[in-house]
């Protein structure tokens, strides 16, 4: 991890509280400030080398490795064999533990006991000796963390079978191992006066367009919250858009997602204890892109990609068609069709309108109730509540068979989507519609699809156009290639975003390579 002069460890406000040469005095400082906790390990001992100095080592329990402070902290200290003459008569003992002693990776040497006690937080073991207005932190970070996974939420067929977890180091090492270049720049910046959360910036340096990077740091640097327990909370700081219900920041649990996105130019923002990366800019298109598209042939993923599309304008718009043909325009359907669902609304006291709302809302709660229950009942309690629900509906003459199909449908087809936030909004924007088409028909779905195309293109993320590359002017065609349909990736040949990219190509040229033709003849 880098941490440059953009992005420095806020400190606590005021002046900062030096050491006292004093080792009890010290110790006392750092027992108060935390307040006595249980949690706060702390241990005096002498050593041979130094047996007119006490040295205590302290740290917070449960967020450290045991082993690493048991083996390379503790028992090198206590048997340390150092020619005291050399380094203690000369106020070096706290320079050669450090050079010749702990063996653990990071150590560094500090002065204030405010950078101590973030540094104890962080998991850090805290080194101090009697005589030494300093100490010196030693990088023990470990303790109890889930294992990495399979991702819960974007699954995919062929590909990656391994998901973020809540622990930063462990979710960039996952990047690191994807991409192996010296490149990929990672900067921690600290968010929150109480929780002091490390977020960290990945970007590729030569590939990501210099103007997003510096948004990126200004808009993290901007947030003033007393804490960030996810990545959520950053999200709605640096989103460009508050008042929509569109996302503007994609976010993932893949780590392949994040590479790629990195490889396109985009910037990526991880929160530790967050198994959520956000990645800027984006783009409407982006929301229907599935990582499985680039692990399959460009046919195939094609195909699927079209399918999205249409499910999406299905989810938005089929229940408020449905709502129009049947109260303003029956003379739009066939006579048998016409005549069928007549006599199915025999006998049901509600409008289309009503009846609609009605359906729509026992599904979402349904839905809720599926997502909250426990996770061995769950999906029974929503299959066996839908069933039963709109059967009993249906035979109680509360709503129509139709309407049924047609909310069941578009419930389906919202589940199409890849992205679960992008499915949310749908779901939301469903309700607008299905209002507008209650009250005005045809015209009503017409202008709602005007408004909302109107509020798309005016929409931004990170100053990229949110309907880029299509809106609010075509762009060259070298970005449409992987928009609706994706092209084989030998034709892929600049990255798909409409920046100022250094490196705009991913490869020399978009000629497919010649294939080895092997000859019959011996």
């Amino acid at each position: 991890m880098e941490t440059k002069g953009a992005i420095m460890i806020q400190q606590t406000a005021g002046a900062l509280t030096p050491f006292s040469p004093s080792l009890q005095a010290n110790v006392n400082m750092i027992r108060d400030r935390f307040g006595g906790s249980t949690d706060i390990v702390i241990r005096i001992f002498r050593s041979d080398a130094a047996p007119e100095r006490e040295i205590a080592i302290m740290y917070v329990e449960g967020i450290v490795d045991s082993e690493t402070i048991n083996k390379s902290i503790m028992e090198p200290l206590m048997s340390m064999q150092l020619p005291p003459h050399t380094y203690i008569l000369d106020g070096k003992l706290l320079e050669a533990l450090r050079s010749c002693v702990v063996s653990v990776g990071s150590v560094k040497e500090i002065t204030a006991l405010e950078q101590a006690l973030q540094d104890m937080t962080d998991g850090v073991c805290l080194i101090m000796a009697d005589g030494c207005a300093a100490a010196l932190t030693a990088d023990a970070s470990g303790g109890d963390q889930r294992a990495v996974s399979t991702p819960q939420t974007q699954t995919v067929i062929r590909g990656p079978q391994h998901a973020f977890v809540e622990n930063l180091r462990t979710n960039i090492s996952l990047i690191r191992r994807i991409i192996r270049s010296s490149d990929l720049h990672v900067q921690v910046h600290k968010l929150g006066e109480q929780t002091h959360t490390n977020v960290a910036v990945l970007y590729l340096h030569g590939i990501a367009d210099e103007g997003v990077v510096k948004e990126a740091y200004r808009r993290l640097a901007a947030i003033e919250i007393d804490g960030v327990l996810e990545s959520g909370y950053v999200e709605e700081f640096i989103q460009d858009e508050t008042f929509t219900l569109f996302p503007t920041l994609l976010n993932t649990e893949r780590p392949d997602t994040v590479a790629a996105a990195l490889l396109e130019g985009k910037v990526a923002v991880i929160v530790d204890g967050s198994p959520i990366a956000l990645m800027a800019p984006t783009t409407f298109f982006t929301f229907f892109q599935s990582p499985e598209d680039y692990y399959q042939r460009f046919d195939i993923a094609s195909f699927v990609r079209i399918i999205r599309y249409v499910a999406y304008v299905v989810s938005i718009i089929l229940p408020a068609l449905y709502i129009s043909v049947t109260t303003y325009h029956q003379e739009m359907l066939p006579t048998t069709l016409l005549i069928s669902l007549a006599a199915q609304r025999e006998g049901v006291p509600f409008p289309g309108l009503v009846e609609a709302l009605l359906m729509e809302m026992t599904f979402e709660v349904l839905r809720e109730a599926g997502l909250r229950m426990p996770r061995a009942i769950g999906p029974a309690i929503s299959i066996v509540g839908a069933l039963v629900l709109g059967q009993a509906a249906v035979q109680a003459g509360i709503v129509s068979a139709g309407m049924v199909i047609i909310v069941s449908f578009t419930a389906i087809s919202n589940f199409v989507m890849p992205e679960y936030n992008m499915g949310a909004t749908s779901r939301i924007i469903r309700f607008l519609f299905m209002i507008m088409a209650g009250m005005f028909g045809f015209f009503g779905i017409f202008i709602s699809v005007l408004f909302m195309l109107i509020h798309l293109v005016s929409l931004r993320s990170f100053g990229v156009p949110y309907m880029s590359p299509m809106a609010p002017k075509p762009t060259k065609p070298r970005l449409w290639k992987d928009v609706f349909i994706r092209l084989p990736w030998w034709a892929i040949v600049f990255r798909p975003l409409d920046l100022d990219l250094r490196n705009l190509k991913r490869r020399p040229n978009g000629k497919r390579p010649p294939a080895q033709r092997h000859s019959d003849k011996p």
